[in-house]
């Protein structure tokens, strides 16, 4: 089942299925940044207020802002 990057929880592992439709404005943004469809990815951490999330991918340190990290659609891996 696809959900958000924002409800998974610090060490799960997730695989990136596409982005929202409802958020094309950081479509782009995202494709750049390697989060293509079928990537692998771990989340690292959470800032104390939720915002940015960090997660593991391609082998570096990622941070994503809210709206960037509700963009994409997830599947729990």
């Amino acid at each position: 089942m696809n959900t958000s990057l924002r409800e998974m929880k610090v060490g799960e592992k997730g695989i990136v299925v596409g982005i929202h439709k409802e958020q094309k404005a950081y479509r782009q943004k995202l494709l750049v940044m390697g989060l293509t469809p079928g990537t692998e990815f771990s989340v690292t951490r959470y800032a104390p207020m939720g915002d940015p999330v960090e997660i593991k991918v391609r082998g570096f340190a990622l941070s994503l802002r809210q709206k960037e990290a509700d963009a994409l659609l997830v599947k729990r891996n």
